[in-house]
């Protein structure tokens, strides 16, 4: 992840094709560790590629990936049964976290780090 960041701080930086010594410059000017094995595998994966192409593609993966996409859709198109059996696991956890608030006790008078 660290040479992903260099990359695109060398690309900020105004740097249209950093290349593998520009970013061990800057690994060097912060005190990190260089590893040319992952320098030269980013290079070899993105050399045919254009960054802000490949930013946009991650985008859309990462965005079919969100929480609420298609299983929030799902429990909604099942209809009021569904919707009944998901909320029932959610009842039985709030009263098992209710008895543990009951059962939790300081016994100085003070509040607890959870109430």
């Amino acid at each position: 992840m660290k040479v992903i960041a260099a990359f695109l701080l060398a690309k900020l930086a105004g740097n249209e094709n950093p290349t593998s010594d520009d970013l061990k410059k800057i690994f060097e000017s912060v005190g990190a560790e260089i590893d040319e094995t992952k320098i030269d595998l980013l290079f070899s994966l993105i050399k045919d590629h254009d960054v802000t192409e490949l930013i946009a593609v991650g985008r859309e993966k990462m965005a079919a990936l969100s929480s609420g996409g298609p299983a929030v859709a799902m429990v909604a198109a099942g209809g009021g049964g569904g919707a009944t059996t998901a909320n029932e696991p959610v009842a039985e956890t709030k009263k098992k976290v209710e008895e543990v608030k009951e059962e939790s006790s300081d016994g100085d008078g003070m509040m607890g780090l959870f109430d």
